[in-house]
């Protein structure tokens, strides 16, 4: 007998997400450039909503039924077959709850999202990692990875930390190749960004299928990672499976108010996308023009690639930037510990990340700002 309570078999294996730094000691003046956050913030409407919510002694709606009737009138979708959820990562975990268990396999791509390999083994089953290639999702590796023990996919789309995304075309060659008891989970987290012909975020295959659901969040495009929301759409026996298991109050009031009013402020998402197609671009051909590899890019940030060589290193570019309130996101526990994922930022933010790339390369005839 243990003199002390232990966790289960397995839960000390797990190794603990690590968000991005958020500050450098001594240094006054931050721009924070490690989470993939919204340099234009939240809608005004949606600050409004909160400050308006009030009765803060009173529960919450523990269905977030004016909010998902809000999401549902934006995307044509029934508000049934949604479930609101403490940020996308809460919707994650649950659906691993829901159908993983000892002895079942959960597949995602190589670099995907660090938290499904954390749902999959809290939920206790085995975490099966896919390769990719050119740091895009492979289905070819993904459907050879599967087993009779698969029981759910994950699939980021488009991805984080790279970047990159594949058409639909290729999701539905996935879905259709699975077998009908795997749950094919549509990780769309950065959908709003993408500008793509070839690109769906896959809201008709949820509507015509029995074994796939969608995720989405309101922390990226709609500025309230702070409030934690989120929210996905599934057949109607995944809806009813999730609602068994989620905590009964797990929307708080103000980020429901916040959400419905983020999600009709269509001039704020627009003016969102705009400050990103313009800055993405702008980024990557910079950095590019430094002598630095940009893996290309969909959404609202850009994987760097730096040199091996001593003085140039991930690490190295890290510090730099740090040292100057510039901060990255390192990210060796996705395997790449060569490059940083850099947030679109603002205006400033975005034209002092370039000038300290010029400056850490020791590159002296730059002519940055050519492309702005």
């Amino acid at each position: 007998m243990s003199a002390r309570p232990e966790p289960r078999p397995g839960v000390m294996q797990i190794e603990a997400y690590v968000p991005g730094k958020s500050a450098v000691a001594g240094v006054k003046k931050i721009h924070k450039l490690s989470s993939n956050e919204t340099p234009l913030g939240p809608s005004p409407k949606a600050i409004e909503a909160i400050r308006a919510a009030g009765h803060f002694e009173l529960y919450p709606d523990g269905s977030a039924a004016k909010l998902r009737e809000a999401i549902a009138a934006k995307y044509g979708l029934n508000p049934d077959r949604l479930v609101c959820g403490a940020g996308s990562d809460e919707l994650l975990s649950l659906l691993a709850h829901a159908y993983v268990g000892p002895g079942d396999e959960g597949i995602y791509s190589q670099y995907g999202f660090l938290v499904y390999r954390i749902a999959i083994l809290t939920a206790g089953g085995t975490p099966v990692v896919a390769p990719e290639k050119d740091y895009r999702v492979d289905v070819d590796a993904i459907l050879a990875k599967v087993t009779d023990r698969t029981k759910i996919v994950f699939l980021t789309n488009p991805s984080n930390p790279t970047g990159t995304y594949i058409p639909f075309d290729e999701v539905k060659r996935l879905h259709a190749a699975l077998p009908p008891h795997v749950l094919l989970v549509l990780d769309a987290a950065y959908a709003e960004y993408v500008r793509r012909n070839d690109y769906e975020a896959g809201l008709e295959l949820v509507a015509t299928s029995e074994n796939v659901v969608m995720t989405r969040t309101f922390s990226k495009i709609y500025g309230l990672a702070n409030l934690r929301l989120g929210w996905m759409v599934g057949p109607a026996h995944v809806v009813d499976a999730v609602n068994r298991i989620r905590s009964p109050f797990n929307i708080n009031g103000p980020a429901m108010a916040a959400g419905i009013a983020a999600i009709q402020d269509e001039a704020h998402v627009a003016k969102a996308v705009e400050h990103n197609e313009r800055w993405l671009s702008w980024l990557s051909q910079e950095i590019e023009a430094l002598g630095l590899k940009v893996t290309p890019s969909v959404c609202n940030f850009i994987m760097i690639h730096f040199p091996q060589e001593p003085g140039r290193t991930a690490k190295d570019a890290d510090a730099f930037l740090s040292g100057r309130g510039l901060i990255l996101r390192r990210i060796e526990s996705y395997g790449l510990p060569h490059a940083l994922r850099l947030t679109v930022g603002d205006e400033e933010a975005n034209r002092l990340v370039v000038e300290a790339l010029r400056d850490f390369m020791g590159v002296k005839d730059f002519m940055g700002g050519k492309h702005a």
